[in-house]
């Protein structure tokens, strides 16, 4: 129970600290979107909304731990650390933030893969 704790803060502290990021529109995740097709306006109206999600998926992440919130942290991490890589940044940048997306994954693993629909949101 105590490393699912840690796994838990981990997931927290990821998505909290990006959640923040992304609600003050950090200029250098622009590109982020725009890679795959959001012009910089659009963009820069999309962060905030990515921000708020970032920042409930880290609270559930400590008070309602469910499969769906894990898969989805695994998920957004691991496409926003490949994101990384195909704009042209170093690998490095990947796998500096292995953790960001294995630790989510981990937890999926905790828990079990979900076997149905319901099986989602225990």
């Amino acid at each position: 129970m105590h490393v699912q704790w840690i796994l838990r803060i981990g997931v927290f502290g990821t998505f909290l600290g990006h959640g923040v990021y992304a609600l003050y529109v950090r200029a250098d995740w622009i590109i982020f979107l725009t890679t795959v097709g959001f012009s910089q306006e659009m963009a820069a109206n999309l962060m905030p909304v990515i921000g708020i999600i970032d920042i409930v998926i880290a609270l559930l992440a400590l008070i309602k731990p469910m499969r769906i919130v894990f898969i989805y942290a695994f998920i957004w991490a691991l496409a926003t650390a490949i994101m990384r890589p195909v704009i042209g940044m170093p690998i490095w940048e990947f796998v500096e933030r292995s953790a960001n997306w294995a630790v989510p994954l981990s937890l999926v693993f905790m828990f079990g893969w979900p076997k149905n629909f319901k099986q989602l949101f225990n």
